[in-house]
């Protein structure tokens, strides 16, 4: 199972240089899992950078996946890492559904780098 981070979506639907290098890490449909909150980041981001019909062609895409709500115990679970990974509240809601769901964290935030459980390809080399 693996959660796509909201950077990755973004990189990986606009085909960039790292889009495409992602790309093969991308899940199957049946082990891709979406936290709301990435629903939620997504949703926000198309309506903002693409056409009526693109992003609901991706927002009917993402209903194939696994959609993971935000539950009590992960949003407590978020608060934790929170603190512990000074990570932002929807980052730590991202990356507690992670934990939560058995998971691995596919993204190109450089926030998650260092944590466990975690793939990350640097959007720009180091």
């Amino acid at each position: 199972m693996r959660v796509v981070d909201t950077s990755a979506w973004i990189e990986w639907v606009q085909a960039t240089a790292l889009g495409e290098t992602l790309a093969p890490e991308l899940p199957r449909n049946d082990e891709w899992i979406v936290p709301a909150i990435v629903h939620h980041e997504l949703a926000r981001w198309l309506a903002r950078e693409m056409s009526a019909e693109e992003s609901a062609r991706l927002l009917a895409f993402m209903t194939e996946l696994v959609v993971i709500p935000l539950t009590t115990d992960i949003a407590t679970k978020a608060a934790l890492f929170a603190a512990r990974h000074k990570l932002a509240m929807a980052d730590a809601i991202i990356y507690a559904t992670a934990m939560d769901s058995g998971a691995d964290l596919l993204t190109c935030d450089a926030h998650f780098a260092n944590l466990s459980h975690v793939v990350y390809l640097a959007k720009h080399p180091q």
